[in-house]
């Protein structure tokens, strides 16, 4: 792995997570993360964050640097799974649980209204983007955010879902949403 990605802000600023050379895995752009970051606030003290395709955990690893009080990386690869769990070792994110499973699958099993930030950057080539979606709407909490990041924006966004933010950084499309459920 000679590939790395810094992490921005926080308690594991400036620290180093690996990039496995792998077809389709693209960490978020330091200038997106730091975007979003700049949209939900630099202290994520309490939250309950949940990276539904972990890849680098380059997002869920800065949501625990800025004081989530749980961060759940889901990632199906088996050596990416091991390499997030070795990264949450050698920094101590104690926040950090990572589990090895398909993430519309794990998704569709947990509680409802569960997180209150959910973030999806699914493989590009993959075409997971509006199923993620639908299954973010349900397990984040009313008030909470689903960040979406793709190759375009969402056609269609889920019942509950309402847009806050967006922007366009090269081939990435990022979408901040506000799940308004009960509101």
């Amino acid at each position: 792995m000679k590939n790395e990605v810094r992490l921005i802000g926080g308690l594991y600023r400036r620290r180093k997570l690996p990039v496995a050379d792998r077809p389709g895995l693209r960490p978020t752009p330091d200038r997106v993360r730091e975007t979003l970051f700049n949209w939900l606030g630099q202290d994520l003290e309490g939250w309950r964050v949940l990276d539904a395709f972990a890849g680098s955990g380059a997002l869920g690893f800065e949501a625990a640097s800025r004081g989530a009080a749980e961060a759940v990386l889901l990632e199906h690869d088996g050596e990416l799974a091991h390499s997030l769990r070795a990264s949450r070792e050698r920094l101590g994110a104690q926040a950090v649980r990572v589990e090895r499973t398909e993430a519309l699958r794990w998704m569709a099993a947990c509680p409802a209204a569960r997180f209150e930030l959910v973030l999806l950057d699914p493989p590009f080539a993959a075409g997971l983007g509006p199923a993620a979606a639908v299954a973010a709407a349900r397990i984040v909490v009313p008030g909470g955010y689903v960040y979406f990041e793709g190759p375009e924006p969402l056609a269609e966004l889920p019942p509950g879902l309402l847009p806050h933010r967006q922007l366009r950084a090269g081939a990435v499309h990022a979408q901040l949403l506000l799940s308004a459920e009960g509101q």
